[in-house]
C-alpha cells in the first residue's frame, strides 16, 4: 500500500508590525475627506512581508490584513489614489502590481510588467493611470479603465528611485461646437498631467512626455554618482532630489513653458538647478516628503533622525538678505573700505535662505519610511514614522517657531505621542516554546519576552528580559524559563508578568536548557564548557512588615557534567534513560542520565551540531549542523542511518513529533534553516515529504505541538508563521511529480519571457519605448485555453455552416453531431464557446495571453471576430483583441492574402457599429443637456422667490430693498 502524510499548510503570521522593504502610507479614519470628524489618529498601511497591514496608529489595532494567496514575494511599494481614497496600489518584489480596495479587502485589478521588484507607483490626478518604476530600469505606464498597460518607458542605466506626474494647467481646450481651441481660465478642471519626472540610481533625472512617448530633458541629478530620492513641491514648480553623502539639489520647473511646448524644442529647459543644500547626516537619502499644506519638508537617511526642513516666505527671505547687507556695509565700515554699491550689496537670494534647517527628530529605530499625518492644528505637526526595528511612531513637533534669532536659541521641541510597537519584538526571535496545552507560545528576543494566544494570535504579556538565547515553559504553564547570554537564568511569573528570580548559572553564554521529561528538573549548557542541572524547590518566604510566609520557586543546582567544548545543544530521551549534549567539536556525545557516564559518541558532521531531537520512541536521534547536513542516528548503537544535504544554509532546529497520535508519525521530524524554508522528512524512508515555503529571512527558531498538529516558527523577517494540518493528503510520488512541473513551467516562463526581450532588443535596441507584456505560468495557460478553444469552435462552425448550406435544399435534415464538449456546456454555439473563453481572460493578461498564439490561427481567431462584431456581441473586446495582434503581427498580416476579405469585414462592421455609437452618445447628451436647462430654470425660480421673501424681511427690518432686474 502506498503510504500517505498529512499535509501541512500556512495557517497565519503575526509578531510583524512592518517590513523595511516598503513604505508607510498614513490615511484618515474614514474615506470620507477632511470635513469628516475623527477623534483617531488616522490608520497607516504597511507592508509585512507579502502582506498588506492596516494599523489604527491611536489605539495600536490590526484593522485589515490583506494577502493574495497566489503570490509568496515581499511588498515593495505602496501608494494611494487621491480620488478614490479606497484604492491601493501594491508592488510586489517579483515585478507583479495589485489593485486593492480597501473597503471591501478584495484585488481589483493584477498586474504583470516588471521582470523585478517594484520601487515606486502613483496616481495620476484621475486616478485612470499609475505609474510605475521598478529595479528593471523600466518604467511602465498603466491605465486602470481598460486594465492594460500602455507602454514601457526605457532609458535610465539603474533601478527607478522617484516617479511624479507633472501638472500643468491647460490654458486652451477643444470648444464644444467647433474644432477650434478655445481659451478657459486656469482652474482645477483644466490640469493636465501629459508629462512624467522620473530619477533613478544612474544619477539621471528625465521628463518624460508621455502623449507621444519619448524623453524630452535629461540633467544629471546629482553629483556624487546616485540619486536615491524625488519629491515635488505642492505647486508643482519646483522638485528635490537627493544622493549620497546627504546632498540635496534643489530644481525649478517651468510648468507653464512645459504646457506651452510645441514640437521637439531642444534650446528650452524646464528643469533648472537652483542649488545644493546638505543634510546634518551624511548617509544616504533615502526619501523626501513636503508637508501638504504647511512650509516644510521632512528628508531622512538610513540612520535614526527625521530631518525637517522649513521653506521660507519671500517676506522672510528679503529679510534676511537685509540682515546680510547691513552686515556686509558694517565689516566694510569697520575694514574702511570704500561703502558697497547697492547692486553689490543686496546679492541674490540663493537656495540655502530660502530652506532652513528647522529641528532634528531622533526615533527609535533606524528609519526607512516617513509620512505626514493630517493634523489640523496649526501650532503643531506630526510625522509617522517607520522604524527597521518593526515598530511605527507619530511623532508631534512645534510649528509655532519661525527662525532662531541667535545661535543659542533652543531648538523647537518634539515629542512621540503614538507609538505601535507591542504586538512585535524589536529584534530577532531567538527561541519559540509552546505550553503543554499547546494554547501558549512563548517567543523570546533581546531584552523582550513575549507571551501569545496561539489561537488568537494576540500577545498577552510583555515582559522585559536580558538578551535571551532559549526559553521554556515549566510544569504548569505558569512560569517560563530563560536563559541569556551573560549566563544568567531568570524565572517569569505569566499572571503577574513579575520576574521571579535570577540565577547567575553559568560564566558564558547559555545556549541552551532542556526540562527533565518528569519536569522536577531543568539541564542548561552553557558556553563555560559545562552542562548543570538544576531542581526546582517551593520555599516559603516572609512578607517583609508582616508575619505571613509566601511560596515561591527557586533553583538548586544538583549536579555539574563538564565536557571539553562549548555545549551548543542539549536533548533528553522520552524514556528518561539518555542526555545527549552536541558541542563545539563537532559531536555528540550521549550520557547516562543516572550516572552520567558516557554512552556513545557520534562522529560524522563536519560543522558543529546546532540542534537535535530524539524521537517519542527513543529509538532515533536527528541531529543538524551548520554544515547544511541532518544525520539519522540509532541509540541503540550509535550507527548513522543516513546522512543527507537537507538545505542550502544551516540548518538552526530540528524536531521530532513529541507525541505522535498515529504510530506510523513517530519518526517524522522537521528541520527549520537559515535558507528560510521548513522542511518535513520521514526518518525511516530518509525522504523528503514537504517543503514548506513563506519566510523571507532566516528561520531561528520552531516548536512543534505535542501531537504535531501545529508547527511555529520564527525568523529573521520578525515573523512568526503558524502551519497547521490541512485535509489534503501528501503522496511522494505525485509530490515529486509536482515540484518537476513547477520547475519546468518555471523556466519555461523565464526562457519566453528572455526571448521575448531578447526580441524587442533586436528589432531596436535604442528604442525609448517598448511594449509593456511579460510571460508568466498564467498568461502560457490563457493563451493554450484560446487556442484550443479555436480548434475546436472552428471546426464546429463548419459543420454548423454546411448543416444550414444544406438545410436550404432538405429541410428535414438531421442536426449533425456535434463535439461532446458543447453539449456539455448547454448546446451553446462555437461563437459563444471562443467568446466566453476571452472573456475568461483577465484584461491585463489578455495581450500577454495572444502572444502565446501562433501566427497560423489568426485567420481562425480574426473569423470569430468578425462574427462578434457583425452580432453585436461585446464588440468593444473583438475590436482590442483585433488592434491588438494587428499591431503585433501588422507585417505578416499585411502580407497575407487570406486575412484581407476578413480584415475588410471587420473593418466595415466597426465603422458601422460606431457609428450607432456614436448616435446613440450624441442623443443622450442632448438629453442631458435638455434635462440640464429644465433643472436650471427651476433652481432659478425658487431661488428668485426665496431672494424676494429675505428682501421683505430686511425691509421689514429698515433696510434697503433691492432691485431684480428679471427673474426667469
Amino acid at each position: 500500500m502506498v503510504r500517505s502524510y498529512r499535509k501541512y499548510e500556512f495557517s497565519s503570521s503575526f509578531g510583524l508590525i512592518y517590513s523595511p522593504t516598503s513604505n508607510v502610507v498614513w490615511t484618515r479614519d474614514a474615506f470620507s475627506g477632511a470635513s469628516a470628524r475623527s477623534t483617531g489618529a488616522g490608520r497607516a498601511y504597511v507592508g509585512a512581508n507579502e502582506e498588506v497591514l492596516c494599523w489604527d496608529v491611536k489605539k495600536g489595532q490590526l484593522l485589515s490584513r490583506w494577502r493574495d494567496g497566489d503570490c509568496r514575494a515581499e511588498v515593495t511599494a505602496i501608494a494611494q489614489c487621491a480620488v478614490q481614497q479606497d484604492l491601493f496600489a501594491v508592488g510586489y518584489a517579483d515585478g507583479s502590481i495589485r489593485i486593492w480596495d480597501a473597503l471591501s479587502g478584495n484585488v481589483i485589478i493584477s498586474f504583470n510588467g516588471h521582470r523585478s521588484a517594484i520601487t515606486h507607483l502613483v496616481f495620476d490626478l484621475a486616478g485612470s493611470r499609475l505609474a510605475s518604476g521598478a529595479r528593471d530600469t523600466d518604467i511602465i505606464i498603466w491605465n486602470l479603465l481598460s486594465e492594460a498597460a500602455e507602454f514601457r518607458l526605457r532609458g535610465h542605466k539603474d533601478q527607478i528611485t522617484g516617479l511624479r506626474f507633472i501638472q500643468t494647467r491647460r490654458s486652451y481646450t477643444q470648444s464644444p461646437r467647433t474644432d477650434d481651441a478655445v481659451e478657459v481660465a486656469a482652474e482645477d478642471g483644466n490640469v493636465g498631467e501629459n508629462y512624467l519626472l522620473s530619477t533613478s540610481k544612474d544619477s539621471l533625472i528625465k521628463i518624460w512626455d508621455i502623449v507621444t512617448p519619448h524623453c524630452i530633458e535629461t540633467h544629471v541629478a546629482q553629483t556624487n554618482g546616485e540619486c536615491w530620492a524625488l519629491a515635488v513641491a505642492p505647486d508643482g514648480n519646483a522638485c528635490i532630489t537627493a544622493g549620497n553623502d546627504g546632498e540635496l539639489k534643489v530644481w525649478s520647473l517651468d510648468t507653464k513653458s512645459l504646457n506651452e511646448r510645441a514640437g521637439d524644442d531642444k534650446n528650452s529647459k524646464y528643469l533648472q538647478s537652483q542649488g545644493i543644500l546638505h543634510r546634518q547626516g551624511k548617509d544616504r537619502t533615502l526619501s523626501i516628503n513636503f508637508h501638504p499644506r504647511l512650509d516644510y519638508i521632512a528628508v531622512h537617511g538610513s540612520e535614526k533622525a527625521v530631518e525637517l526642513w522649513r521653506i521660507r516666505s519671500a517676506e522672510e527671505v528679503q529679510k534676511s538678505l537685509a540682515r546680510k547687507r547691513k552686515r556686509k556695509r558694517e565689516k566694510a565700515a569697520a575694514a574702511g573700505d570704500p561703502p558697497l554699491h547697492e547692486e553689490e550689496s543686496v546679492g541674490i537670494a540663493n537656495v540655502s535662505d530660502v530652506f532652513v534647517p528647522y529641528v532634528v527628530v531622533r526615533t527609535g529605530g533606524k528609519i526607512r519610511s516617513v509620512d505626514w499625518v493630517g493634523h489640523r492644528g496649526s501650532k503643531t505637526m506630526q510625522v509617522l514614522a517607520a522604524t527597521a526595528n518593526n515598530q511605527l511612531e507619530v511623532y508631534s513637533v512645534d510649528a509655532t517657531t519661525r527662525a532662531k534669532k541667535t545661535a543659542s536659541a533652543e531648538a523647537p521641541e518634539y515629542s512621540r505621542i503614538i507609538s505601535v510597537d507591542l504586538p512585535g519584538h524589536r529584534t530577532d526571535v531567538r527561541s519559540l516554546a509552546l505550553s503543554s496545552d499547546d494554547r501558549m507560545l512563548a517567543s523570546a528576543s533581546a531584552g523582550a519576552l513575549k507571551i501569545w494566544n496561539l489561537k488568537t494570535r494576540n500577545c498577552l504579556r510583555t515582559l522585559e528580559c536580558g538578551v535571551s538565547l532559549c526559553c521554556s515553559f515549566l510544569p504548569g504553564d505558569k512560569i517560563v524559563l530563560v536563559g541569556t547570554k551573560t549566563g544568567e537564568i531568570e524565572l517569569y511569573d505569566i499572571a503577574s508578568s513579575a520576574l521571579i528570580e535570577t540565577v547567575q548559572a553559568h560564566e558564558g553564554a547559555i545556549w541552551t536548557l532542556q526540562v527533565h521529561p518528569d519536569g522536577k528538573s531543568v539541564v542548561t549548557g552553557s558556553a563555560d564548557k559545562t552542562a548543570k542541572f538544576w531542581t526546582f524547590d517551593v520555599v516559603l518566604e516572609e512578607i517583609p512588615g508582616t508575619r505571613r510566609t509566601s511560596p515561591r520557586l527557586k533553583l538548586k543546582q544538583t549536579r555539574v557534567l563538564k565536557v571539553a567544548d562549548d555545549v551548543l545543544s542539549i536533548c533528553f530521551s522520552p524514556d528518561k534513560r539518555l542526555i545527549a549534549l552536541s558541542t563545539l567539536d563537532n559531536t555528540v556525545k550521549v550520557f547516562f542520565t543516572d550516572s552520567l557516564k558516557l554512552f556513545l559518541t557520534l562522529y560524522g558532521h563536519k560543522l558543529p551540531v546546532l540542534n537535535m531531537s530524539i524521537s517519542s520512541d527513543s529509538k532515533l536521534i536527528a541531529t543538524c549542523s551548520a554544515d547544511k547536513n541532518v544525520r539519522i542516528w540509532g541509540l541503540d548503537f550509535g550507527d548513522c542511518h543516513k546522512a543527507f544535504f537537507a538545505h542550502q544554509d544551516s540548518v538552526m532546529q530540528v524536531s521530532f513529533i513529541p507525541h505522535p497520535v498515529e504510530k506510523d508519525e513517530q519518526h517524522l521530524f522537521f528541520s527549520a534553516s537559515k535558507d528560510h524554508v521548513l522542511k518535513l522528512w520521514d526518518g525511516d524512508k530518509f525522504e523528503q515529504v514537504q517543503k514548506l515555503e513563506g519566510h523571507h529571512g532566516e528561520i531561528w527558531a520552531m516548536a512543534v505541538s505535542r501531537t504535531g498538529e501545529t508547527v511555529v516558527t520564527a525568523s529573521h523577517d520578525k515573523s512568526i508563521r503558524v502551519w497547521e494540518i490541512g485535509d489534503d493528503l501528501i503522496f511522494l510520488e505525485e509530490e515529486r511529480e509536482k515540484e518537476l512541473e513547477e520547475m519546468y513551467e518555471a523556466t519555461l516562463a523565464t526562457q519566453l519571457d528572455k526571448d521575448q526581450d531578447h526580441d524587442e532588443n533586436a528589432e531596436g535596441s535604442h528604442t525609448e519605448v517598448a511594449a509593456a507584456s511579460k510571460q508568466t505560468i498564467a498568461t502560457l495557460t490563457y493563451g493554450e485555453k484560446v487556442l484550443e478553444a479555436l480548434e475546436v469552435a472552428y471546426a464546429d462552425l463548419l459543420l454548423m455552416r454546411d448543416w444550414e448550406a444544406q438545410r436550404v435544399t432538405n429541410t428535414s435534415l438531421a442536426p449533425p453531431q456535434r463535439n461532446p464538449l458543447f453539449l456539455a456546456l448547454g448546446n451553446v454555439s462555437a461563437e459563444h464557446h471562443v467568446l466566453s473563453t476571452l472573456q475568461k481572460v483577465p484584461a491585463a493578461a489578455l495581450h500577454d495571453a495572444l502572444l502565446v498564439l501562433p501566427f497560423s490561427s489568426l485567420t481562425t481567431l480574426f473569423t470569430f471576430l468578425s462574427v462578434f462584431m457583425q452580432n453585436r456581441t461585446n464588440p468593444e473586446l473583438a475590436w482590442r483583441v483585433f488592434y491588438f495582434l494587428l499591431q503585433s503581427h501588422n507585417s505578416q498580416i499585411v502580407a497575407s492574402r487570406e486575412l484581407k476579405a476578413t480584415m475588410r469585414q471587420m473593418l466595415r462592421s466597426w465603422e458601422s457599429w460606431v457609428e450607432d455609437e456614436k448616435g446613440r452618445v450624441g442623443f443622450n447628451l442632448a438629453a442631458l443637456v435638455w434635462l440640464g436647462r429644465g433643472i436650471r430654470s427651476r433652481e432659478e425660480v425658487t431661488r428668485g422667490i426665496v431672494e424676494e421673501d429675505d428682501v421683505d424681511e430686511k425691509v421689514q427690518r429698515g433696510m434697503k430693498k433691492r432691485v431684480f432686474a428679471n427673474i426667469a
